[in-house]
């Protein structure tokens, strides 16, 4: 289990900047401007398996691709942006070598066995000391953006965290009305 992390600065940026709001948009002209469509269906999928629908929506319903897309557009470095998009190739790049196919098109089996094959090697069971391994990188990130993109959305930050907002603030009350004294 992962207990602590960070969040690279792109992904913060996007995640803070008011530029991400069309990508929660619902307008049926939203069009991706970094990934193609083959690309933001592997994102979709990938997404789903990381948060896939329960009793509450999963990342797909969420929007976390257009959340990608978005971020790619807006706030990675072109390095950084075609070194996410050398990761997608990757992942279709193993779907084919094993299954003869790309990733969306193999089953959700075979998907989860070649994401679990990924974040074994991203999250080792045993900790070493030495750094993760390059081809991690995209993977990780790949959970970053998720889990970022669909707690920042309306449906994760709604339905999934529950939001409990303060109370109102009565700063001058009478004592009688409480009881007793708070800190």
């Amino acid at each position: 289990m992962l207990l602590g992390g960070a969040i690279s600065a792109p992904t913060l940026a996007g995640a803070l900047s008011r530029s991400t709001r069309p990508a929660w948009a619902t307008s049926a002209q939203w069009e991706p401007r970094t990934l193609s469509p083959a690309q933001l269906e592997l994102v979709a999928t990938v997404a789903e398996h990381i948060i896939p629908e329960t009793d509450t929506p999963g990342a797909r319903a969420a929007g976390v691709h257009r959340f990608v897309d978005t971020l790619l557009t807006d706030h990675y470095p072109t390095p950084e942006r075609d070194r996410f998009l050398a990761g997608l190739a990757d992942v279709d790049a193993r779907a084919r070598s094993r299954q003869g196919k790309t990733f969306v098109e193999c089953t959700a089996d075979q998907q989860v066995a070649l994401l679990t094959e990924m974040d074994e090697a991203a999250y080792p069971a045993v900790q070493i000391d030495s750094p993760r391994p390059q081809e991690t990188w995209f993977f990780r990130r790949m959970k970053e953006v998720t889990l970022v993109g669909y707690y920042t959305s309306q449906i994760g930050a709604t339905q999934e965290l529950h939001p409990s907002p303060f109370g109102a603030y009565r700063g001058d009350i009478p004592y009688s009305s409480v009881g007793r004294a708070w800190s």
